[in-house]
């Protein structure tokens, strides 16, 4: 004779995912996953595929990936424009970038 196995404690797919969305961790990585959109439309065409933003920092800075040195230092020399760009942005995801940092090391093919 077999044993009947009854579940009846089923949770519901709905609550799993407002389970996981509610979380802190899921919506700091929604909100920088936009503001890493965001990036094509701040720095120039020239830059858009040279750079990528790379992650965010616990002290609020932006660390961004560059191609080479070049790119790196052209964009360091345009971070108030970028900066001022990136504000409303910010406004409507409720961060703030208080600076960003420009790295070559960070920069992979893939990227």
């Amino acid at each position: 004779m077999t044993k009947k196995v009854l579940y009846t404690d089923f949770i519901g797919i709905d609550s799993v995912i407002t389970e996981i969305t509610d979380t802190k961790e899921y919506k700091k990585v929604i909100t920088r996953t936009n503001i890493f959109k965001f990036w094509k439309k701040v720095v120039d065409e020239k830059f858009h595929d040279n750079s990528k933003p790379y992650s965010m920092t616990t002290r609020s800075v932006m660390v961004i990936a560059c191609k080479n040195s070049t790119v790196a230092q052209e964009l360091m020399l345009r971070k108030a424009a970028i900066l001022n760009k990136l504000q409303p942005y910010l406004k409507s995801l409720k961060i703030s970038i208080k600076d960003l940092r420009f790295d070559v090391k960070c920069w992979t093919d893939e990227n």
